[in-house]
């Protein structure tokens, strides 16, 4: 039985359930038992909740004045605030939730060799060493794993943020393109990037930048809204070099 009752695929799980905030308590549980795979998730449940933690009032009406807005995007992005709000409605300010906490997490998760934990802290601007060969070597070891939620974490560190750091030279890095190509690479390789999953919701939540059609998936969206038409080849090139670089256990 999957320790303390909680589901095999924690990741999985954190995309279904409908109570985060139960589900965060359960994770902590087992974090608190040794399990780095559960410290990870429930980072992720507190990042993902972390908006309307703060002031669920305030969230909420947020988005009851947003879905009175004319227009498919408002309506859209009204929509997926109603579902985090939705499941992330046990959360209170009193649950003490903020970037502090969430990065201390991924910390101690990245320590114990969860490697998406210390994809994040690099993106987060918070790596476990500073150096140019321990970056290099991060990203590397991401391409030999191939792990979904590890491509993800580390794409904000591979964007635009990497542009002119040589530390990333001949790498998948350094412009906004490089971003989305992590990310639809970690699509490629099992994460959930459907219409509803927590990736999606995220984009149009939090950042407003939603799909006019709500049956899109997170690759179809970027091919659709974000990448004009002479970048198509570009970023598939990019795709396709970090999914076989996985498949080959090196990069390419």
């Amino acid at each position: 039985m999957p320790l303390h009752g909680l589901p095999t695929d924690l990741s999985a799980a954190f995309e279904q359930v409908p109570d985060l905030h139960d589900y965060r308590q359960r994770l902590q549980v087992a974090a608190d038992a040794g399990d780095v795979q559960a410290r990870w998730v429930a980072s992720q449940v507190d990042e993902y909740c972390a908006g309307y933690a703060q002031d669920p009032q305030a969230f909420d009406a947020d988005t009851r004045a947003i879905a009175g807005l004319a227009g498919q995007a408002g309506a859209a992005m009204a929509q997926a605030r109603a579902r985090m709000g939705s499941r992330c409605s046990g959360y209170s300010p009193a649950d003490g939730v903020s970037r502090d906490r969430i990065v201390a997490a991924r910390r101690q998760a990245a320590r114990g060799g969860q490697l998406a934990a210390e994809a994040s802290l690099l993106a987060l601007g918070q790596p476990l060493e500073p150096s140019a060969a321990y970056k290099r070597a991060l990203v590397q070891r991401v391409l030999d794993a191939g792990d979904p939620q590890a491509y993800l974490a580390l794409s904000g560190a591979l964007g635009a943020a990497a542009s002119g750091d040589d530390t990333y030279q001949d790498m998948v890095a350094g412009t906004s393109f490089a971003e989305l190509a992590w990310q639809l690479a970690a699509c490629k390789l099992g994460l959930a990037c459907g219409p509803r999953s927590a990736l999606m919701t995220r984009y149009c939540a939090n950042g407003g930048i939603c799909s006019r059609d709500a049956n899109q998936d997170f690759p179809a969206f970027v091919m659709d809204a974000a990448v004009p038409r002479q970048g198509a080849d570009t970023i598939d090139t990019m795709v396709n070099r970090l999914v076989q670089s996985t498949r080959q256990g090196e990069a390419r």
